[in-house]
This record gives C-alpha cells, sequence and structure tokens, in this order.
C-alpha cells in the first residue's frame, strides 16, 4: 500500500474494501523524526566523505540508488555488477533493483513480503520507507551505533465498508522500542551533533509553537530568549489547553528577573497539574535561557498536544 499525505479528503478515489495509509502530518514534524534522519544523514555523509559525496535529503538523494552503491562498497565491500552512473529512470530503477537485492541478501531476508521497502517505494522518494532501509543497514554494519530510540510515525488507514469510510489510528516504529524513559535522552542526544544539526527540530517546535499563537498575534523566531520571561510559554499553554489564564496571575511585561521567574514557575506548576511530563527542568534555567531546558519543554508539549 502506498503511504503518502493528501492534502484534501484522504478517502478520496477509494472503492469498496480498499485500505489505505496515510501518514500524519505532525509526525513529519516530529522532534524525534528529524533526530533520526539527521542522524542518518550525518553517518551517511561520514562514511562517503572520501568519495565528496555530499547528502542533504534522504528523500532525494538516496532514490537513484547512487549513494546506497557507495555506501556498500565502502561499509561492506560489495562490487555490483552494475553502472556507478544511471541517467535515465529505467536506468536508476536497474541500479536500484540490484542494489535492494544485494542488501536483501547481506540483511538474509528470507520473507520479502515482511520488507518494508522496495524498488517502487524508494525510488518513487518514500521516506518511511527509505527511513526502514537505511536504519536497518546501519544495524547490519554498524551495530555499535547508538540510533535514537521509540521513533515512530502515525499512520491512519482509511476503508471503505458499506459505504461508511471508517479509520483506524496505529503506530509504525522506525527504530527500537524501549521502554525506558527516553525523552531527555533524545535531547541529549540532539545536542551533541551540534548546533547546525539541531536547527531543523528547532524550526519544527517553532512551527508548532507559531501555529498555536500567531492567533493572538505573537510570532516567535528566537528559540531561548522569547521563552525566558515566561509569558509566551504561559499564552502557548493556554491555547493548548483551551482556557484563559487571568492576567492577575502573572506578569504580562515582566520587567526583572524575580518577575520573569514569577511567570516560568507559574507556567511549569500548570504543566505538572496538566500532567505534562518534564524531567529535570526548573524556572531558572528557562530564565537564563538554558537551550536544552527549553528544548525539553517545547518537546514535551510538543508530544502531548501535536495531534490537537
Amino acid at each position: 500500500m502506498d503511504v503518502s499525505n493528501f492534502e484534501n479528503d484522504p478517502a478520496n478515489d477509494l472503492v469498496p474494501e480498499e485500505a489505505r495509509n496515510i501518514l500524519q502530518p505532525s509526525s513529519l514534524l516530529s522532534p524525534q523524526l528529524q533526530e533520526l534522519k539527521m542522524f542518518l544523514i550525518d553517518w551517511i555523509n561520514r562514511t562517503l566523505k572520501r568519495d565528496h559525496i555530499v547528502v542533504q535529503s534522504l528523500e532525494e538523494d538516496i532514490y537513484d540508488g547512487l549513494v546506497l552503491h557507495h555506501m556498500l562498497v565502502h561499509l561492506g565491500d560489495v562490487k555490483l555488477e552494475v553502472g556507478e552512473i544511471a541517467f535515465s529512470t529505467s536506468a536508476q530503477r536497474h541500479k536500484l533493483k540490484v542494489v535492494l537485492d544485494t542488501v536483501n541478501q547481506l540483511l538474509q531476508v528470507t520473507d520479502q513480503s515482511s520488507l518494508k521497502w522496495s524498488v517502487e517505494l524508494i525510488n518513487n522518494k518514500d521516506l518511511l520507507a527509505t527511513l526502514h532501509l537505511l536504519v536497518a543497514i546501519m544495524k547490519h554494519f554498524r551495530p555499535d551505533l547508538d540510533l535514537p530510540k521509540n521513533v515512530y510515525v502515525e499512520k491512519v488507514t482509511y476503508q471503505i465498508d458499506s459505504k461508511l469510510v471508517k479509520s483506524q489510528k496505529h503506530l509504525e516504529y522506525i527504530t527500537e522500542q524501549s521502554d525506558e524513559n527516553t525523552k531527555a535522552d533524545a535531547i541529549d542526544n540532539l545536542f551533541t551533533l551540534g548546533p547546525d544539526k539541531m536547527n531543523t527540530v528547532k524550526q519544527a517546535l517553532l512551527h508548532f509553537t507559531n501555529n498555536r499563537v500567531q492567533r493572538l498575534g505573537i510570532t516567535v523566531n528566537e528559540f531561548d530568549s522569547q521563552f525566558a520571561n515566561g509569558v509566551i510559554l504561559i499564552l502557548l499553554i493556554g491555547q493548548l489547553e483551551g482556557y484563559f489564564i487571568r492576567l492577575s496571575e502573572y506578569h504580562l511585561s515582566p520587567s526583572s528577573h524575580k518577575e520573569m521567574l514569577h511567570n516560568v514557575t507559574l507556567a511549569l506548576e500548570i504543566l505538572k497539574e496538566s500532567r505534562v511530563s518534564i524531567e529535570s527542568v526548573t524556572p531558572e534555567d528557562i530564565v537564563n535561557m538554558d537551550s536544552k531546558a527549553t528544548f525539553r519543554v517545547l518537546y514535551a508539549l510538543f508530544t502531548m498536544y501535536k495531534d490537537k
């Protein structure tokens, strides 16, 4: 089945008994997914540095088989009976088939029907299939690398039954599931990738924030400083929870460290009452513009309210 996004009604063109899986748009903005993408891109670029190959987008740079070809050469000393460059669409698909057949042999795949990737999916730039493929290759050749855990996408299955469209949500995990509390670890891992790698995740969190507070005439551009006085954080929580926090409860224009600290303390107390789990964050961290603390708070809010 195709996994894609639909701008309009996802049930359009469905025929009776057909099932169609649609990726939830919010899944594509998940900080966890963005972290995994950056992790894989960084790994590929380090592996292919000697070939002067630079991957910027998994969807746009993997589909023709060239990068995968070079990865197999360097990781497994594999020689493929296919040309390095494929110019036509048919040549690309042939090359990709040779590459994927080799990957499946190396992974000792015995049940082709269980595969989460195919020539068609990869060549059509299917992100989910590409991620499954790259994660499998990394786990085979570099099991020592610690992939981000609990990365998943949310899909909705639509199906027509007796002229009624039924839908069912379910999660598809891309990396290993873990029962441990990995939310804080995800942020720690993100910061080890360096500031340049964090930008994509930061933009996803800012998009989530602005989507809620722009109706109040507010736009957030500065990730750390604009949250430091607690005002936008309080207004964001009010928008997410659907209630108005009385102006008498906080300082709308805080002019001192004490007033900023009061605002942030109130925000974190409200989150605690709302059962939003935030580990190891203090009001002083936010007021002092601690990037990691701000990430933790916004990440927790995103996780809790991304589908609301």
